[in-house]
């Protein structure tokens, strides 16, 4: 049976996502294209022997509108007989985009395949893909959710409220998050995945989102970012605890992996980082939005016979504390394990980039911490999530 590794895996630094950001005055196509050009320097394949590039990029439109993927790895300068595309599963973009490599890649339609992501949130902003008074969802949807769905910031108000998590826990979580990151960051533990970025100001080199000083103290003292009279009227069970410190901020950046089989490393002379091995992605309820990571954690323990006590390292993506508190609470798994060198509340969430960032950071930490499984796990828009099991090689 073929199986899918990855033998490199590279990041840009990620950047405040406003006017004023490390990485705001380059063009999203460029941040691409130059981790692209990383990602073949560093591992020393031929790029003409890439059968597909598949990139995931959330706001399709303006500056990310036109295949993304493909211009990058045109504009790094790398062959045009190689096709690209770009896909959309919300925040789970850029990890679907590796599903999706590494399910070609066993299926024996590649034999390698680059798997990538990016977002320019200082350029594109969030929510510019649908203007004001367009409607994404249709009439099907408005009937069968006739009270109206909800802006995410609310689901995760829903579910600090089911699962009776405080503000200070989240406050806490977050200043720990900011903790962790820095002092991976501080011991260079970032260093071997980030590819620095020239930018017309300078050279970009580590992450501009971790802030070493943050403390529940100082968490405590933010107002709630979505309470309104509107929803406190229809949901009277939020106690208003999700503010700008304990969710994931605004950025910038992009990742890259490269993947192929055990088989053609095993040619090509190249050292497999990771295997993957095994995927899953789930529905949930589209109100609560951010809760499928549940369902995806039970599909990818049942598909691998790999239970979550043998599992070294997770990373439950941080776009709101309230997201891995619960599944914590709900899988029992030991917190100690849970993003080690901290996650999108501190190192940033550039919406498309953030599936591949966070699987590049955790193909790291397997080595740096001497670890054999890891799984990666993401709430994405519309009450999906994708979660994959990696087997350090």
């Amino acid at each position: 049976m073929r199986d899918a590794v990855i033998v490199e895996a590279v990041r840009t630094p990620v950047g405040r996502g406003k006017p004023g950001g490390a990485l705001a005055e380059v063009h999203p196509v460029e941040l691409l294209a130059h981790t692209l050009r990383a990602l073949v320097t560093r591992s020393g394949i031929d790029p003409a022997l890439v059968d597909d590039v598949i990139g995931g990029t959330v706001s399709q439109v303006g500056e990310q509108a036109a295949n993304t993927t493909r211009y990058a790895w045109l504009s790094a300068g790398l062959p045009e007989t190689v096709p690209a595309t770009t896909v959309d599963r919300q925040c789970g973009s850029s990890q679907q985009a590796v599903h999706f490599a590494a399910q070609g890649v066993i299926s024996g339609a590649y034999d390698i395949a680059v798997a990538c992501g990016v977002e320019s949130m200082s350029r594109v902003p969030m929510g510019s893909n649908v203007p004001p008074g367009t409607d994404p969802f249709g009439p099907g949807v408005a009937e069968l959710f006739s009270d109206g769905l909800v802006p995410q910031g609310i689901s995760a108000e829903l579910i600090a409220a089911k699962w009776g998590l405080s503000r200070a826990a989240l406050d806490a979580f977050s200043a720990e998050s900011h903790a962790k990151a820095a002092h991976a960051a501080a011991r260079g533990w970032f260093d071997a995945e980030i590819t620095p970025v020239p930018t017309p100001s300078g050279l970009v080199t580590a992450d501009e989102s971790i802030r070493p000083s943050t403390t529940p103290e100082i968490l405590a003292g933010l107002r709630p970012a979505f309470e309104h009279p509107h929803f406190a009227e229809r949901f009277p069970q939020i106690g208003w605890s999700v503010t700008a410190g304990n969710s994931s901020p605004i950025n910038d950046g992009a990742a890259a992996l490269l993947i192929m089989s055990g088989e053609t490393a095993a040619r090509l002379g190249m050292r497999p980082l990771a295997r993957l091995s095994g995927f899953a992605v789930a529905g949930d309820d589209p109100l609560m939005m951010l809760t499928a990571i549940l369902p995806a954690t039970e599909r990818l323990v049942r598909r691998t016979g790999v239970p979550l006590s043998e599992i070294d390292l997770f990373e439950v993506n941080e776009a709101f504390a309230s997201v891995p508190l619960a599944w914590l609470q709900e899988t029992g798994v030991d917190p100690a394990k849970l993003n080690v060198h901290g996650g999108a509340i501190a190192v940033g969430h550039p919406l498309g980039a953030s599936g591949a960032r966070i699987m590049t950071t955790l193909v790291h930490a397997l080595h740096r911490h001497d670890a054999r499984y890891a799984v990666q796990i993401m709430c994405e828009a519309g009450g999906l999530a994708n979660a994959t099991l990696l087997e350090r090689l």
